[in-house]
């Protein structure tokens, strides 16, 4: 088989504070921004990674959602305990200390576990928890 990845979605509430989130803080480009007002669906990516995007969408709105399920995935966003994903950079460090500049919720300084792996993590403006690996 030969499978890659194409895209992953991430809820969001606020399309402006998600732009200004992927876009001017990670650097992400736009690939695609359809819909209008709360209701855009928006396609970033890592301009090092052509083929693989994250799709920004408004919470729970397939047809299969009821109000009350709807209104469930809002309040686990704002607890931050629906979404995440996870991200790699060369330098952990420094990536940490440009994204904290920006007035960023802080989840966790750079650290390294005990399996070895060393990352932060923020949370997006929509409470999703985004996780940046070291890859040094």
């Amino acid at each position: 088989m030969d499978i890659t990845i194409n895209s992953s979605f991430l809820p969001h509430e606020d399309p402006e504070a998600s732009l200004a989130f992927y876009r001017d803080i990670l650097g992400f480009e736009v690939r695609a921004d359809v819909g209008q007002g709360t209701m855009r669906w928006i396609t970033v990516g890592s301009p090092r990674q052509a083929g693989v995007s994250i799709v920004l969408h408004p919470p729970a709105v397939d047809p299969g959602f009821t109000e009350e399920e709807r209104q469930t995935v809002v309040e686990l966003m704002a607890k931050g305990n629906y979404g995440h994903i996870i991200l790699s950079t060369k330098d952990v460090d420094e990536t940490f200390d440009r994204i904290q500049a920006t007035g960023t919720d802080v989840v966790q300084e750079p650290t390294t576990h005990p399996w070895g792996v060393r990352d932060c993590a923020f949370r997006d403006p929509a409470g999703n928890l985004v996780r940046i690996n070291d890859q040094g």
